[in-house]
């Protein structure tokens, strides 16, 4: 067979785009032929992504209060860093949500059953940057766990497809093993910021195997989105309760303070 010669596997890919061609999860437009991606390419360069410049720490856009005057040389911390505990080191996230496309593509994974929006997510995610010290300490990455009830009707977890895609792009392990929801908690979507807190509160914990791996380890946990950070600060404090140094966060999304 030539190289010119097309493989049954690739020929048969090109006949389905041909005569069932795929439409996006987001606008429903037709995906360029070749992709991979249940997205498509025009959804993916139109992300809501948060504006520059960013605060240092958690990666949210600075207003004009945040930055220091000309009389005022010394460092200001954003408003959006407060409610983050001061055992997380670092926050990113590539987009807004519920703004689109970025919100029907994490509707897409989380609701409509395409896992495989998780790759393209994953992309983006590694493109974010990040402090020096960050990336030098990065032990592995740990998905927020899923109530088991929502795992079963979802048939996954997207925090762990999310972290797995990531993993392969960084080059480090993914721990599923070490954080596990202590209780069922109700879904956070139309709670406000002291409910989700009460919500979360004691609902993650870890078995007792995961307290010697987690020693001393910089852990990065994984989300779809942060809104309040309620979920993910839960998660860290039993991390940091388990033995972890410090933690930082990930996520594709993330919802307007």
């Amino acid at each position: 067979m030539s190289s010119a010669t097309l493989s049954w596997p690739a020929a048969r890919d090109a006949l389905l785009d041909l005569l069932l061609p795929r439409h996006c999860v987001a606008c429903e437009r037709p995906v360029e032929r070749g992709s991979a991606s249940p997205a498509c390419g025009a959804c993916w360069a139109r992300l809501p992504r948060l504006r520059w410049p960013q605060c240092e720490r958690c990666g949210h856009p600075l207003v004009v209060r945040d930055v220091p005057a000309p009389a005022d040389p010394g460092p200001r911390r954003c408003r959006w860093c407060d409610q983050l505990p001061p055992y997380v080191r670092a926050a990113r996230s590539v987009c807004w949500v519920p703004e689109e496309p970025a919100g029907a593509l994490v509707h897409a994974l989380k609701y409509e059953g395409w896992p495989a929006i998780a790759d393209g997510m994953a992309a983006q995610m590694a493109a974010l940057a990040w402090p020096r010290d960050v990336v030098d300490e990065r032990s592995a990455l740990v998905p927020v766990p899923l109530a088991g009830t929502r795992q079963r009707e979802r048939g996954y977890n997207q925090s762990e497809r999310l972290a797995a895609a990531l993993a392969q792009r960084w080059d480090v392990p993914v721990w599923n093993d070490v954080l596990v929801r202590a209780r069922v908690t109700e879904t956070q979507t139309r709670l406000t910021p002291g409910d989700r807190l009460r919500n979360v509160a004691g609902a993650f914990g870890l078995p007792a195997a995961a307290h010697a791996r987690l020693r001393g380890t910089h852990v990065v946990l994984v989300d779809d989105v942060v809104t309040t950070g309620a979920t993910l600060n839960a998660c860290a404090a039993a991390l940091i309760a388990g033995g972890a140094r410090i933690v930082s966060y990930v996520t594709f999304g993330r919802a307007r303070s």
